[in-house]
């Protein structure tokens, strides 16, 4: 939940003014907008990466202090950079990922095989992340995410690299997400794309219209 958040860089003009927000388990919010309106850095507050200068980011009633206790909620972020380590190859991505949240070697390696098949990257898994193209790389951290499990998955832009086929397996996989129980949040360019979740949110200048759920 984000409650009358404010969000500034230094002593700039907020980035988000007083922005109120709802994550709701078996849901998927779409954010949207256009560049700069604030959509990454709403997301960056939702994963304990970015402190309110005002208002309150709470996940289940306790209040996110950075992003080491948003892990611990089991908030996930899909960046819209990615995120990958350009040294390992994208099963070796997913896999550190799964091992650093506590999974045993022998889960984090079938996790991993399963998730990168459900993006259709089995034959990308021993290939280096900078060998991969950007839609490759874009869907091996969308395979991360979802190897996590997440309670809350953020997801930045995650369509944006992707051809038509790509794009659509994405959006079926975060209602997946959504129908096992998980608060799902999309930032978007795409107005088909935000068409498809249940609400979405419009920011403009760092102010917050819900447009619809």
């Amino acid at each position: 939940m984000v409650d009358q958040v404010t969000v500034a860089y230094g002593r700039e003009r907020p980035v988000l003014r007083d922005v109120s927000a709802a994550a709701v388990p078996g849901r998927v919010l779409a954010v949207t907008g256009p560049s700069g309106a604030g959509k990454t850095t709403l997301l960056w507050a939702m994963a304990g990466l970015l402190r309110p200068a005002r208002g309150s980011v709470t996940v289940d009633g306790a209040l996110l202090r950075d992003r080491d206790h948003a892990v611990t909620q089991r908030v996930v972020l899909v960046p819209q950079d990615n995120g990958l380590a350009t040294i390992l190859t994208a099963g070796e991505n997913v896999q550190v990922a799964l091992i650093a949240a506590g999974a045993p070697p022998n889960d984090a390696r079938r996790i991993t095989a399963e998730s990168l098949d459900r993006l259709g990257l089995t034959g990308q898994t021993d290939q280096l992340v900078e060998e991969l193209s950007g839609g490759q790389q874009q869907r091996t951290a969308i395979a991360r995410g979802l190897a996590l499990r997440a309670d809350v998955l953020l997801a930045d832009e995650v369509t944006s690299e992707l051809d038509a086929a790509n794009r659509q397996r994405v959006l079926e996989l975060l209602r997946e997400e959504a129908d096992r129980g998980a608060a799902v949040v999309f930032a978007t360019h795409d107005p088909d794309a935000a068409a498809t979740c249940d609400a979405e949110l419009h920011l403009v200048d760092g102010v917050a219209h819900l447009v619809r759920g």
